[in-house]
């Protein structure tokens, strides 16, 4: 997000000279239109000067009239995932970030979200399982990664936010009911990369499906389930498993169950103590790894949880790491948990 926001702005009542000046020098095609109090009250793009000049407007009038009042902005809650599925959604190449009561704060420029510099590593994402769990919302005619969470399909919004980290490449593991989504998707170029399809004849796990990738990888692999809502920094990730040199590294998410009950403390058959309804916190399996070309070597054409690999590598004493996914994670593998991530419970 730009916040050096002077080279874009003008301010209102300006002509609309300036604001011209300032869309040639930007580079980005409009200007943001703002009150003394730094309050965002229009944009104004070249097409809209341009109109103004064919319609009889002089360029020393002011800017107000030719600007667009009806501007869409995000708050600066806002992710990066939420940011760029809207403005390809809405085709925007930029997209102010306003505070409650206006205030221009900053500027999203469609450029620097999906990055200058591209990642040389290939995204797997396994989407062909059949989602059995929540067949009272798929009815079995619907593959799990499709179904959608606030209007989109939850493996859109990964896809999405793999490119807004540099990812070009990605590879979607397909199995059950695959058609719908290589439509959906094609070959990637609506969505900034190349997407290619790793399809199993049979379901080969979480692990197995590596071994259809038509190459081997010359750089660490992403690999993740297909049914996550997540906004984790995955090329923070793949840098960090490069710079501790790890075979394979798995990303962990706390979660904390609260006991409904009292716990009891005893010896034998003495009470020693009464722990009331304690928080339990356990490091769980995000459903995230990165996985060396070494690791992907290991992997037989077979059916094979990815799992499998990292008790093989401890067993063989090879480094894996951990690595704290620190963002927004939650897997909609239950009903509940897709009602909730829909905001219904």
């Amino acid at each position: 997000m730009r916040t050096d926001l002077e080279a874009f702005t003008v301010p209102t009542g300006a002509p609309i000279l300036e604001a011209l000046c300032i869309i040639d020098e930007s580079g980005i095609g409009a200007a943001m239109v703002v009150d003394a109090d730094e309050r965002l009250t229009g944009i104004v793009t070249d097409g809209d000067v341009r109109r103004a000049i064919l319609a009889g407007v002089s360029l020393a009038e002011v800017v107000d009239g030719c600007c667009n009042a009806h501007f869409v902005a995000v708050g600066p809650e806002a992710g990066r995932t939420e940011v760029l599925d809207l403005m390809q959604a809405r085709s925007f190449r930029h997209l102010p970030v306003v505070t409650a009561d206006g205030r221009l704060l900053g500027l999203h420029l469609l450029q620097q979200i999906i990055g200058r510099e591209e990642r040389p590593n290939w995204a797997v994402v396994m989407a062909g399982g059949k989602g059995t769990r929540l067949r009272s919302i798929t009815h079995n005619e619907l593959p799990k990664p499709m179904v959608k969470v606030a209007g989109r399909p939850i493996l859109e919004r990964i896809v999405l936010n793999l490119v807004s980290h540099g990812f070009r490449r990605v590879f979607l593991s397909v199995n059950h009911l695959a058609e719908m989504i290589e439509d959906h998707f094609g070959d990637g170029r609506d969505f900034g990369c190349r997407i290619d399809y790793l399809r199993e004849d049979e379901p080969l796990g979480t692990g197995g499906a590596l071994s259809l990738l038509p190459e081997p990888p010359a750089h660490p692999l992403l690999v993740m389930n297909g049914d996550l809502i997540v906004q984790a920094n995955f090329g923070r990730m793949l840098s960090f498993h490069q710079e501790q040199g790890y075979y394979a590294m798995v990303g962990a998410k706390t979660y904390s169950h609260q006991v409904p009950f009292g716990c009891l403390e005893r010896a034998g058959s003495q009470l020693r103590g009464i722990e009331e309804k304690p928080l339990l916190n356990k490091l769980i399996n995000a459903g995230i790894y990165t996985i060396s070309p070494d690791a992907w070597r290991d992997v037989p054409t077979a059916f094979f949880p990815i799992v499998e690999l990292f008790h093989g590598a401890l067993e063989r004493g090879l480094p894996c790491g951990v690595f704290d996914i620190e963002d927004e994670w939650s897997d909609i593998g239950q009903p509940q948990d897709y009602l909730a991530a829909n905001g219904v419970l």
